[in-house]
């Protein structure tokens, strides 16, 4: 009797290591906090989310992320606004719109500093002349799409007043719109650019090799946020880095990621959103100062000062506490 005793003893013992282990593992998943972070659309620049995501980086810093396809970076910027968002992933451009109209976000890291967009042209659409007096497709007004419209013009020597611009969402939706002759332009990034090329898509004016100073791509919260919601922030900030380090250093398993979340099945469009990925991507997701001039001066009329649209402190912190340096040697990258 005392031998079967000893040996349920033994036995209950022996479980309650595990049952601790669960216990702790079952609080840790209860008090995650849960983060609504939104993208304009599916592209190359969002990598480093899905990345920590997947890899479960986030889940390290205590948080479960819903990433979600707001299909437009001026409509998920207004939803962040409006609080129905905790971040989102989009341009500068989208952050001076929504101030300008009342708003309080505040950009506090970027994905890419330098423009992304290739503009693609319909059927017969060859010079300045064919696309006057034309409808240019953009995901929404106020977005990168709709602002580097501008640039894009200018090399073709023609204004704003020289075309009419329309919102058309989604990258896949302006594609199939500019092919059909439903629209004359659209501007497009990876991989939606290398599909579109693929398919025999007229590249009317390409961007991309100017590598023009900008905020393509960045991370994006409300004001009150950054000092009431400091912490988890930080984290996720963290985890966004670490994701982005990873898809830097891992090839084989950020293409597989890029394949999974963006549908690409042609092996070389695939080799072409990567590298083009490695090529924009800030490894410590800072802001490109001179990107921040040239947005501005896009949008004469109002506050010039960067500090009304971008705040550097959290990124300031982690540089300060040794972060950056901390993934630099994790994943032996310079």
């Amino acid at each position: 009797m005392q031998r079967v005793l000893r040996l349920r003893m033994a036995g209950i013992a022996a479980a309650i290591p595990a049952l601790l282990i669960f216990g702790l593992q079952s609080m840790a998943a209860q008090e995650a906090i849960a983060l609504r972070a939104g993208i304009s659309d599916p592209v190359n620049t969002v990598l480093a989310w899905y990345m920590a995501r997947d890899a479960g980086l986030f889940a390290a810093q205590g948080l479960t992320v819903d990433i979600i396809n707001m299909q437009g970076g001026s409509r998920g910027a207004a939803e962040l606004q409006a609080g129905r968002l905790d971040v989102m992933h989009v341009g500068l451009s989208s952050v001076i719109r929504v101030n300008r109209a009342g708003g309080d976000i505040r950009t506090i890291g970027s994905l890419s500093n330098v423009i992304r967009f290739t503009f693609f042209s319909a059927p017969g659409i060859k010079t300045a002349a064919d696309l006057k007096g034309g409808v240019i497709g953009v995901s929404t007004f106020g977005s990168e799409s709709d602002s580097t419209v501008t640039l894009a013009l200018q090399r073709l020597g023609l204004t704003r007043n020289d075309a009419t611009l329309k919102e058309y969402g989604g990258g896949t939706r302006r594609l199939d719109a500019v092919k059909s002759g439903e629209i004359k332009a659209t501007p497009l990034n990876e991989p939606l650019a290398s599909l579109a090329r693929a398919q025999g898509v007229n590249v009317l004016v390409d961007l991309v090799p100017e590598q023009i100073p900008w905020v393509f791509s960045s991370i994006v919260v409300r004001r009150g946020d950054i000092a009431g919601r400091r912490e988890v922030l930080m984290r996720f900030l963290k985890g966004t880095i670490e994701g982005n380090y990873l898809a830097l250093t891992d090839e084989r398993r950020a293409k597989e990621t890029l394949a999974k979340e963006l549908k690409i099945v042609d092996p070389k469009i695939l080799d072409i959103a990567y590298g083009d990925f490695k090529a924009q991507s800030p490894a410590n997701i800072e802001i490109s100062q001179p990107g921040v001039a040239n947005i501005l001066a896009q949008f004469p009329g109002g506050s010039q000062k960067p500090e009304d649209y971008v705040d550097t402190s959290l990124i300031d912190a982690l540089r300060a506490e040794g972060y950056f340096a901390a993934m630099a040697q994790k994943y032996k990258r310079q």
